[in-house]
């Protein structure tokens, strides 16, 4: 140290200038950043963050509702049953079969694969669609319980429902059924007439062989029946835009129909709480614009005529298309 800094160190220490710590200098504070201003009380801070918390859990649920929009591969419940369908079922029975069995064993699987992938579970079948044996081999190694099998039981002359329904296990290789139906029902008298077949149905959902029951129709006279018939829990019907191949005032195929009354009966069918599976929504196949499809989609769906429909595909392109058109209208 010079001999100046040790002069002008003894001068500080005698006037104490040691003797207490001097203030560090700080720039002076900032206040926080405030949106609304430096005016900003704070009652207004307090419920600022308390907006920005109820913000901040509402997101998930924000989130929750973006994701719980309505699908095509919603599992919904049947009616008043506790069979629970996706939306969209696959069809086997486009011109009575003859569409699906032209897949052949493996294109046909090929099909079924493809809607399992995309979340389809629910499969409509018949015996009289010569397609149980395809069906089998198509969802074998698939989770049963996953899976709705939807199958039909013609009413012939001479029919024995227990020992149809026995063999229909055999072919498709299940040991239950998720619904059966009495196929294409048409008189006006289909209740009385019919009361024996529906005796063994009820017997073999009793032994838990099927787990709901009802009818499919063709014609006026047999669906203004079916609304007020206790014993029909599932009912199968024809819907679209346009009234292409829906119930007419006999059940003869392609006969003009009213559209306004048959879709009233359908309407009856859903308000007596049964479940309501719609086909004919591509018009037996003859809907060969994609936007009558389309249109055919929303009215079902947009005025909530059916809990589920059955498009019968022949294709995995045909699939996603029906996947796609459902969605849409369910979210219109």
């Amino acid at each position: 140290m010079c001999p100046s800094h040790r002069r002008a160190e003894k001068k500080r220490r005698r006037r104490g200038a040691f003797s207490q710590k001097a203030p560090l200098r700080t720039s002076p504070q900032r206040p926080p950043y405030c949106p609304r201003g430096a005016n900003m009380n704070r009652r207004e801070f307090v419920q600022s963050v308390a907006a920005s918390v109820l913000a901040a859990h509402a997101l998930p649920s924000l989130a929750g509702e973006a994701a719980a929009k309505p699908s095509a591969t919603d599992r919904i419940q049947l009616g008043n049953t506790k069979v629970r369908p996706t939306r969209l079922g696959i069809g086997t029975g486009t011109n009575g079969g003859n569409i699906q069995r032209s897949l052949g064993q493996e294109g046909f699987a090929k099909l079924v694969r493809h809607a399992w992938d995309r979340g389809v579970r629910y499969i409509d079948t018949a015996g009289n669609y010569n397609m149980h044996a395809l069906v089998k081999k198509a969802i074998e190694g698939l989770p049963r319980e996953e899976l709705v099998i939807l199958t039909k039981v013609w009413l012939s002359q001479g029919l024995d429902v227990p020992k149809t329904l026995e063999r229909f296990r055999q072919e498709l290789g299940t040991d239950y059924f998720d619904v059966t139906l009495l196929h294409c029902v048409m008189k006006p008298t289909w209740p009385d007439d019919l009361r024996k077949h529906r005796d063994d149905l009820s017997a073999a959902k009793e032994k838990g062989l099927v787990r709901a029951v009802g009818v499919s129709t063709h014609g006026m006279p047999g669906l203004t029946q079916i609304a007020g018939c206790e014993w029909v829990e599932v009912a199968l019907l024809r819907m679209n835009h346009s009234g292409a191949h829906m119930d007419g005032p006999t059940g003869k195929w392609a006969e003009k129909v009213d559209h306004e009354a048959a879709v009233a009966e359908i309407r009856k069918v859903k308000a007596a709480g049964k479940g309501v599976l719609g086909m004919k929504l591509v018009g037996n196949g003859d809907f060969t614009n994609a936007e009558d499809r389309q249109k055919a989609v929303q009215f079902v769906f947009g005025n909530k005529l059916a809990d589920a429909v059955t498009i019968g595909c022949k294709s995995p392109a045909e699939v996603d298309e029906a996947l796609d058109n459902i969605t849409r209208a369910l979210n219109a």
